[in-house]
């Protein structure tokens, strides 16, 4: 062995000391047999070849490689399928073709991940054929015993998609040899997926990578963000806040344990939803929602995210900015490919590419698009008539489109000449580049409408919160002041957002001085999430704090009870343990005692709840034990901190 080939091997007997991870697979190597280490630094080496002929090649597009275990019958089947063209299938297990043969136990497995997401030259089958084809050739010249099998980012995510995710678990399993990020994600994400499963299965809707990953956009500095969806409409036991916080520290607790089994320390940002909350946000267009319904590959899915992420697609969910963008950039899209392609296209693309973008006006708008031939007389009433901001000469341009592709399609004009095609397209181009300009028309006085909503929603939840630490009446002008004194002060609430605060009544300020400008309004937005979420939860928190104090915990028999008084009338639970809880209510007399017991239900005991004021000032009379005997038996049991 030649001294520029033993150096090749010195990282694995001489580990950095600032590499942990390294140091340990170093160790563990060193106590294998001599004829074990050698095989596995002949296997190093020809891998370390095999890399860097292939990122020579193709550098920029290869995502990951990585050496695979073993695959098992099925699996490796799937794998060479993925390398076949669309149709043509392999043999089925149980032919004789598929029987494991001797020499394959020295094969050695290695996986190309590779990013198809700017191919335009040529479709995603033909980019990877052709890969296929020279890594194969590349790991046939190094050894005949690599067999490297290609895949594209775009057949893995489909696989998801799908619900195929046997592949995820392949590559959880495989030890990389280059890594832009994306392998490390579906590790991690893939270990933390089979531990949440194991422990609550029954209740995970969804588990979706998300975030920069891919959407293409990651630095090697980007968190790998996963989303969780857990059901929560059977829960009764706790409130929903109880849940999502419980299991909230459990899941992320399993997060920062997947680190340490993958050595994948602080990199994975976790995001719990329970299924309610993600609906409602769903319903009032949260961007956040949209853009991991949009971008989001499910890593698991009951049927719910896939179904939900194509009718984003198909834009039958409430109108959002990405949907708006979405109409948009089809429009665009669509004119372009008539410029490139004009003996293919036909009306519909030229018609489609300027009513998508019509209704999305109309979304950002505020109006749900209506159907397509009320679009130009809708826009007409509301851009040109009512609002003065487009000229009716698009509308006109519009109208004539859609009577265009009228006629051809009851038959009245059999063909478009060359000429007529061209003024179409050139008119389209117009009323698109117009279009344009109306959004960001409707964009700025949708700002300043948001603006002031923004400052309604802030003020209002947080003189909730203030009330309920007992300050009632605020000025606007003491509401800085009281917050720092009340909540900051007393480290209730974080300073950062104290200053959030001010910047939300500073913007205020400049609306009605007519010097907002656009810069503030976006970092508004930024910014006053994090303080909306915060005090909601606060509020939130202060409820179920403030629940636990009117409530009485009890045991009688073998059985746990609870009574819950709220102002004048009390909620009784029988038992808390059982599926079909009996739960009946009583007046609370003025001596304490507790009125005729009439049955109730936990739907009405919840709404009550949600309409009752706390802070409720509770005793216990003398009255109240004597008729909780009467109710639960004379041996039953007051309990304390339970």
């Amino acid at each position: 062995m030649g001294k520029k080939e033993k150096s090749q091997y010195k990282d694995i007997k001489e580990p950095q000391q600032n590499n942990p991870v390294q140091a340990k697979e170093a160790e563990a190597i060193s106590k294998l047999p001599d004829d074990v280490q050698e095989k596995l630094k002949a296997i190093k080496s020809k891998l370390e070849k095999f890399q860097k002929k292939v990122l020579e090649k193709f550098d920029k597009y290869i995502m990951g490689i990585a050496l695979m275990p073993p695959p098992k019958p099925e699996e490796l089947q799937q794998l060479q399928q993925m390398q076949l063209p669309p149709g043509q299938q392999l043999p089925s297990l149980q032919s004789p073709q598929s029987e494991p043969k001797p020499e394959d136990k020295d094969k050695i497995h290695v996986l190309v991940l590779v990013d198809d997401s700017d191919s335009r030259t040529m479709s995603k089958f033909e980019l990877k054929d052709k890969l296929t084809a020279i890594v194969q050739s590349i790991g046939h010249e190094i050894d005949p015993n690599i067999t490297p099998q290609t895949l594209i980012l775009s057949e893995l995510w489909q696989n998801c998609f799908d619900a195929k995710y046997e592949l995820l678990q392949l590559m959880a399993l495989s030890a990389p040899i280059h890594d832009t990020g994306m392998l490390s994600a579906i590790k991690i994400a893939e270990v933390h997926k089979t531990m949440v499963l194991k422990k609550f299965e029954k209740y995970i809707v969804s588990y979706v990578l998300a975030g920069s990953l891919v959407q293409g956009k990651a630095t090697p500095s980007s968190d790998i963000d996963v989303w969780i969806v857990i059901d929560d409409t059977d829960v009764k036991k706790m409130t929903r806040v109880e849940l999502k916080d419980k299991l909230r520290a459990i899941i992320i607790g399993m997060g920062i344990e997947a680190g340490e089994l993958t050595g994948i320390r602080n990199k994975i940002n976790i995001q719990v939803y329970i299924l309610t909350d993600f609906w409602d946000s769903l319903r009032e267009a949260n961007p956040v929602i949209f853009t991991l319904l949009r971008d989001g590959v499910p890593f698991f899915d009951r049927g719910i995210f896939m179904p939900w992420k194509q009718l984003l697609k198909m834009g039958k969910i409430k109108p959002s900015a990405e949907a708006i963008d979405i109409f948009m950039g089809s429009g665009e899209q669509v004119i372009r490919r008539v410029q490139l392609k004009l003996n293919e296209i036909g009306m519909e693309d030229i018609y489609y590419a300027l009513l998508t973008p019509s209704q999305a006006a109309l979304m950002l708008y505020g109006v749900a698009p209506p159907s397509p031939k009320e679009t130009g007389t809708l826009m007409r009433d509301i851009f040109v008539n009512k609002e003065k901001l487009l000229e009716d000469k698009f509308i006109k341009t519009l109208e004539k489109v859609v009577e265009v592709r009228k006629s051809i399609e009851h038959g009245e004009k059999k063909e478009l000449t060359g000429k007529e095609i061209d003024e179409l397209m050139d008119d389209g181009d117009k009323y698109l580049k117009r279009i344009k300009r109306l959004f960001t028309q409707i964009e700025k006085i949708r700002e300043q409408q948001e603006m002031l909503s923004i400052y309604d929603t802030i003020t209002t939840v947080m003189r909730d919160v203030l009330r309920l630490e007992g300050t009632e009446k605020i000025k606007e002008d003491e509401l800085l002041k009281i917050v720092e004194d009340k909540l900051v002060s007393e480290g209730k609430m974080p300073s950062k957002l104290l200053r959030t605060l001010q910047e939300v009544m500073k913007a205020k300020k400049d609306y009605d001085d007519k010097k907002l400008s656009k810069v503030e309004i976006e970092k508004l937005h930024h910014d006053s999430a994090e303080l909306i979420k915060f005090l909601v939860e606060y509020i939130q928190r202060k409820r179920v704090r403030d629940l636990e104090r009117v409530k009485i915990r009890l045991k009688h028999g073998s059985k746990f009870g609870e009574v819950i008084l709220l102002g004048n009338e009390a909620y009784i639970t029988y038992d808390l343990d059982a599926e079909e809880k009996e739960i009946t209510k009583a007046k609370l007399n003025d001596d304490g005692s507790l009125g005729q017991l009439e049955k109730s239900s936990f739907e009405e005991m919840e709404k009550s709840l949600a309409n009752v004021q706390f802070p409720q000032k509770t005793s216990i009379k003398e009255r109240m034990f004597e008729d909780l005997k009467k109710v639960f038996g004379n041996e039953v049991e007051i309990l304390m901190g339970y």
